[in-house]
């Protein structure tokens, strides 16, 4: 049993099993994103209106291609506090697991709900953002009992993957199938069974406590619960939830986190509309060209997290480091995109893909000052950084609403690129004097401490 590698490496297996469920459910959500771009197109959806022209029902207006973002925003918000209620009452197996079949389901739906009209799309899109609030929140989970704390920043950058895990393997994917003989419907099959079968394996192979699961050595679960204090190790669903909200180091990593994540699904959503309709690639390159700007994003995410757990320096140093790079720096080119002239495609591309590239370094910074400051109160912590992104959902589109008129428009684009560069600037500045890898005095205020407190305060 001792010699068994996979008993004795089984976190390993967790995590990148964690991260293929995480990809699959942003992958269905984000395939639209791109299919917008061929759907116009079809000549499926070519009808006749009342007054005798021609219309395709699959063409969207800047509107309805708001809400369609929109409608996913509001899922998100609605189901992030019923979901992650559900993670500390009963783990991530069963919510996340389900998450995902609703995931699959809906993105299968997707081409019949698009032919019946925009409500039905609309209640799909909806169900999809129930599904994506499930997303963070198993993030804190498979970290808290799954990472040992010497691997908090390795596990983190995995499990954070999966933004540009799902950019790259969806905008290729996607711009390959809207192009072939399948259609833009295939996108939305193909991706729909790929996460059943994914969440199949999640369900056989998770287990939210690792000294329970048959699966993991006696070595291996020593490694895993290397430094932690029993309330870490032990499953509860006390939290206290107001200590949390008003400490000012985790107040100051959701700011962080809420203006680094608008500004990445304002490029993640409208880069497929920007290079096709602002620097005039065609729909098979701007997939490719997306997929490539983005591929580095991974790379930075894993090479960063394994970085940040070499103590080469002071913990706080470290994550001065990779908050500068993720949020300081990236806003700064950000707003340089505003200034590249349209003429220099190419150059914008390689911008994108810097901005992509330093964003994918926040493991080291907000999200690593967090889990340390929360320690086994991470997963609600990390949770709440998912509320910061349906918020985002709702704050990328509304900028890019309030600047963008005209989408072959640069100059308009780039206010919508000052704007969210420069928050991100001041959000960083903010995080020097408050980053921390010390536990906050919340981790130490446990269901035991609170009735503790109570029976003294019963007895005075």
């Amino acid at each position: 049993m001792g010699m068994n590698p996979v008993k004795n490496r089984f976190r390993y297996l967790v995590v990148f099993l964690g991260l293929a469920c995480l990809t699959s459910i942003l992958s269905n959500y984000i395939i639209i994103n791109f299919t917008f771009i061929c759907m116009k197109d079809d000549p499926t959806g070519i009808e006749m209106s009342d007054n005798g022209t021609t219309y395709n029902r699959y063409d969207y207006s800047v509107a309805e291609k708001s809400a369609i973002v929109w409608a996913v925003a509001v899922g998100t918000i609605l189901g992030t506090g019923p979901i992650n209620y559900s993670y500390v009452r009963y783990g991530a197996r069963i919510p996340f697991f389900i998450a995902g079949i609703v995931s699959a389901f809906a993105t299968i739906l997707t081409p019949f709900g698009a032919y019946l009209g925009l409500p039905y799309l609309l209640a799909l899109r909806f169900a999809q953002g129930l599904a994506y609030s499930a997303d963070f929140a198993a993030i804190g989970i498979v970290c808290v009992r799954w990472a040992p704390l010497a691997q908090t920043g390795l596990f983190i950058s995995i499990l954070t993957s999966f933004s540009p895990a799902a950019t790259v393997m969806t905008n290729a994917a996607s711009g390959w199938l809207c192009k072939s003989s399948y259609g833009w419907q295939s996108a939305f099959y193909v991706h729909g069974a790929a996460g059943f079968l994914i969440f199949a394996a999640w369900i056989y192979f998770y287990n939210d406590d690792p000294q329970f699961s048959a699966k993991v050595s006696a070595k291996e679960l020593t490694t895993i619960q290397k430094d932690k204090t029993q309330a870490h190790i032990e499953r509860d669903s006390f939290v206290p939830y107001w200590e949390i909200c008003k400490n000012r180091v985790i107040l100051t990593v959701w700011i962080n986190s809420f203006f680094e994540m608008t500004t990445l699904i304002l490029l993640l959503t409208y880069s497929p509309i920007y290079f096709r309709k602002v620097l005039d690639f065609s729909v098979v390159e701007t997939g490719m060209l997306i997929s490539l700007s983005a591929v580095a994003h991974m790379p930075a995410k894993l090479i960063s997290g394994w970085l940040s757990d070499r103590k080469f320096l002071s913990e706080r140093i470290r994550m001065w480091f990779f908050n500068t790079s993720s949020v300081g720096l990236a806003g700064f080119m950000c707003v340089t995109l505003a200034y590249i002239p349209v003429t220099w495609k190419y150059t914008s591309v390689v911008m994108f893909s810097i901005v992509y590239t330093l964003m994918g370094t926040n493991c080291g910074g907000f999200y690593k000052c967090g889990t340390f400051a929360a320690r086994q109160y991470a997963h609600f912590v990390l949770a709440m950084i998912q509320f910061m992104k349906c918020i985002a959902l709702f704050a990328a589109p509304a900028t890019v609403a309030i600047f963008v008129s005209d989408e072959s428009s640069h100059s308009q684009w780039g206010h919508v690129y000052i704007l969210n560069g420069s928050l991100m600037f001041i959000a960083n500045i903010l995080f020097f004097p408050m980053a921390t890898d010390q536990p906050q005095p919340f981790t130490f205020v446990t269901r035991k401490s609170v009735e503790e407190e109570k029976k003294k305060n019963q007895l005075a």
